[in-house]
């Protein structure tokens, strides 16, 4: 706590501008206002009694993803690589060490399942599926024992993690809630929203019913009711022998209809879509896999891996149908090439790294292990994503299925947004998150488990789709008053901004403008 403060005091007296008077200040008070801000957000954690000292999955997931990404995204040369890999790998017996001493209030049983369901798949993955990594990557016999080594060992600290939350006392009476207070300043601090949590609750549900209205038309008219709308999707699928070239096919055509329309410059940065690799079949289903890793902007590539589930001759004919009807064309449009591969994060992250000049705004929030990619960046990267699946249908990109489809999503983005807001100031219990995601957006039970789970353990992220998302609608209903007003020029100028809190971008577009 005393050296946060003393950071915080540092940044201050270097930069004194703050959020409200930062509009005319240069990039570098910007940057050290955000600094401070994310310091405010650790000092809230280190008292707030609700995350390190009570989450177990920050443990393993902070563990975990240290060598996925690097796992994920190699970096050249491969000795350096390989070098990083293992040192991060030797450094997790004592981070996961530390994990029982820090874990000193009540946890949920939810969070504690989750959690040695990914230390023990992390685990196994180490002593197996790794050496695939190092085959593919041709790491020779010398290179590959230091790895081998510090594999084995960090498999053993996860299986001590997973034995040790097996038998932690699971608190199923917990309450969920970081509190009003607390769950006010990640929305002032983290997405430097200017609005209550009570003020955006009110906005929320006053969206809601017009969303679902809609949407209810649009499945009826192409599937008979919004409860059909499901078959219908998975039946829209592409055949086997296309699959993989409907993705390269549907970026290539929305590319083109946004260079079409002038909505935005598309950046230099080619993305080719591949299969997961062999080695991250296995591990792949059982963490959070992250199909699309941002490119790192200190580190040029000729192109980007965007990584698909496969679908091939060496899974059985069953399997390969249902993993068809889950990759149908809709899920491959909105999801995998629109919000994630093309316009949406993508075409984010290839102007924040190259044309933003903030040093923070370059980072990337999509996988940012930092946790900016759950405040500071979270807003302007998830934001923009959904916001493009929204101008992609403004611009007839998508068919009437994937209309439908796409409402529902803002749907669901909506009923995410209450239901974080509600169940950390108190006013819905754990079941009753899991039963408003069943009955009033039509979630299944085990999906609604899912999202209820996601936000109890991660308050203040999920509403920050639809800030996000609203507040670039805004700032554009804003800007459209403008005479110079072009959707390229306002799409550029908002991205050229990096991966900050859209709430902050809007205030200094609309200042300097």
């Amino acid at each position: 706590m005393a050296e946060l403060a003393e950071l915080h005091d540092a940044l201050f007296s270097a930069s004194p501008h703050r959020s409200n008077d930062i509009l005319s200040a240069d990039i570098d008070a910007v940057d050290a206002e955000l600094a401070r801000a994310n310091i405010d957000l650790r000092i809230l954690e280190t008292q707030s009694r609700f995350f390190h000292d009570r989450n177990p999955v920050l443990w393993t997931g902070e563990a975990i993803f240290s060598v996925v990404s690097l796992l994920l995204r190699p970096t050249q040369p491969m000795p350096s690589c390989t070098a990083a890999i293992t040192a991060r790998l030797r450094a997790i017996p004592a981070f996961l060490g530390a994990m029982p001493a820090a874990l000193t209030e009540p946890v949920p049983a939810i969070w504690i399942d989750r959690a040695t369901r990914e230390a023990r798949a992390f685990a196994a993955f180490l002593r197996g599926p790794l050496h695939l990594w190092c085959d593919e990557h041709q790491i020779d016999s010398v290179e590959r024992q230091p790895i081998t080594e510090a594999a084995a060992d960090a498999a053993q600290a996860f299986d001590g993690a997973a034995h040790w939350l097996f038998v932690l006392p699971h608190d199923v009476q917990s309450g969920y809630a970081i509190g009003v207070e607390a769950y006010d300043i990640l929305l002032q601090r983290g997405h430097f929203c200017a609005q209550s949590s009570a003020e955006l609750l009110q906005r929320v549900l006053g969206d809601m019913p017009a969303a679902k209205a809609r949407f209810h038309a649009l499945a009826t008219e192409v599937a008979g009711s919004p409860e059909a709308l499901g078959a219908k999707l998975a039946d829209d699928r592409p055949a086997e022998a296309d699959y993989l070239a409907t993705f390269t096919s549907q970026f290539e055509a929305c590319r083109d209809l946004a260079l079409q329309h002038d909505q935005v410059s598309w950046p230099d940065w080619p993305l080719r879509y591949v299969p997961i690799p062999v080695w991250a079949r296995d591990i792949a289903p059982q963490l959070y896999f992250l199909f699309y890793r941002s490119p790192a902007p200190y580190e040029p590539r000729p192109e980007h891996r965007y990584l698909v589930t496969p679908v091939d001759d060496t899974i059985a004919p069953d399997e390969r149908e249902r993993r068809l009807k889950a990759w149908n064309h809709s899920t491959i449009t909105l999801n995998h090439v629109v919000h994630h591969g093309a316009l949406g994060h993508h075409v984010q992250n290839g102007h924040a790294t190259h044309r933003s000049h903030s040093r923070l705004g370059k980072i990337a929030a999509v996988d940012c292990a930092s946790r900016i990619g759950m405040f500071l960046g979270g807003s302007m990267a998830e934001g923009w994503a959904c916001y493009a699946t929204e101008l992609a249908d403004e611009l007839g990109f998508l068919t009437p299925l994937e209309r439908a489809a796409e409402q529902q999503s803002r749907v669901r983005m909506l009923a995410r947004a209450i239901v974080d807001i509600r169940l950390h100031t108190g006013a819905f219990t754990f079941a009753e998150a899991v039963a408003y995601y069943v009955h009033e957006v039509g979630m299944p039970e085990a999906v609604a488990l899912g999202e209820a789970t996601k936000n109890s353990m991660f308050p203040c992220t999920a509403v920050m789709y639809w800030l996000g998302t609203q507040g670039i609608l805004d700032l554009r209903d804003t800007m459209r008053q403008r005479s110079d007003y072009s959707p390229r020029h306002f799409h550029d100028a908002l991205l050229s901004r990096g991966s900050i809190p859209v709430a902050l971008a809007a205030r200094l577009l609309t200042a300097t403008s």
